[in-house]
């Protein structure tokens, strides 16, 4: 065996989600920021990323993250989040990953009862505390990026499902958030391949036609997911979502979809600082979130998102690529990604 490249890694899941952690093991992005990374994987060469999420060494249903030392003085480690259509700047199942990771692997130094470690994102800062126990990383909370709404109730004609109305909100990326019964569908685990075909159509018509851009991050400027809701009962305190990436359901609550929906509730007054909820997957884990503060972003109003979830280490790997190999950068077919990644 002749290996040109080798990349080890953590295998993580937060509540069902799985996010593979790069531990310093990948040193080609260039870059000194998480911005900067960000920008040169999607605009530049994004090789590494075929080569760690698509097949035969990715896998549909899991992110790649790459963690790596950060320039910021403020923060204890960097990542950008790797998935098969683009890098992203956030994730509320991989930062819990990440640091579950950091942690368990004594990367960085865990103190019981309370472990404080911040982290670079493209997306801004992020400060998380770990509940520390028995060695183990046994919850992971963290304050979310500013989140707030990009326009509401926008009417879009989606081919095969007809004109819907949807919400496009910020939560560390941008989600177009549409109601469960505007596509007919249950948010219930035998339903989940319907929802994402209908959500996958919605998608594409979304980004043919509704356009973002940060007002402070130029980076981000791409729809990255969609988020079905319904089913649930804000009311009482439940919400139920499912987030469509790359084919398939987050196995998660979803972090920064259930933050882009807490921006989407505040701006209709259904929630405000101090609301809490209990965020559901289709799997029925759970993360705790809330409405910790009220800010600005640029000249629109935003929320800060607390979010509270598990995470678990569940084994290790190493991805490696042989001089040889016919598919060095990867390969997708149709029987497990429906919707073909970007080139």
């Amino acid at each position: 065996m002749h290996l040109a490249r080798s990349y080890a890694a953590v295998e993580v899941h937060a509540e069902g989600e799985q996010g593979t952690c790069y531990l310093g093991s990948v040193f080609e992005v260039p870059g000194l920021t998480a911005r900067e990374k960000l920008h040169y994987l999607n605009a530049v060469d994004d090789s590494l990323r075929r080569v760690l999420t698509l097949e035969p060494r990715g896998r549909p249903q899991a992110s790649a993250n790459l963690v790596f030392p950060s320039t910021d003085p403020d923060a204890d480690a960097g990542f950008v989040i790797l998935q098969a259509d683009r890098a992203h700047a956030m994730s509320g199942s991989n930062t819990i990953c990440v640091v579950t990771a950091l942690l368990e692997t004594g990367t960085i130094p865990m103190t019981e009862p309370t472990t404080v470690v911040t982290l670079e994102t493209a997306a801004g800062l992020v400060r998380t505390e770990a509940e520390c126990r028995g060695g183990r990383c046994a919850r992971v909370t963290f304050a979310g990026v500013p989140s707030f709404v990009d326009a509401l109730d926008v009417s879009i004609e989606v081919p095969g499902v007809g004109p819907i109305s949807v919400d496009v909100a910020y939560g560390g990326c941008f989600y177009v958030l549409v109601d469960c019964a505007a596509l007919d569908v249950r948010l219930t685990r035998d339903h989940a391949r319907e929802v994402v075909e209908r959500a996958e159509l919605v998608m594409a018509a979304a980004q043919q036609q509704i356009a973002v851009r940060h007002p402070e991050i130029p980076e981000i400027d791409f729809l990255s997911y969609v988020m079905v809701t319904g089913d649930d009962d804000p009311a009482g305190g439940r919400l139920r979502g499912a987030t469509v990436l790359t084919g398939r359901v987050d196995r998660s609550p979803c972090g920064t979809g259930t933050s882009a929906r807490l921006a989407c509730m505040a701006a209709r007054g259904q929630a405000s600082v101090g609301s809490t909820f209990v965020a559901n997957s289709l799997i029925d884990s759970e993360f705790r979130v809330s409405i910790s503060d009220a800010t600005t972003v640029g000249d629109r109003p935003a929320v800060v998102p607390r979010i509270s979830g598990r995470g678990w280490i569940f084994g290790t790997r190493t991805a490696a690529v042989d001089p040889t190999d016919p598919y060095p950068t990867g390969f997708v077919l149709s029987d497990l990604w429906p919707r073909e990644p970007a080139n």
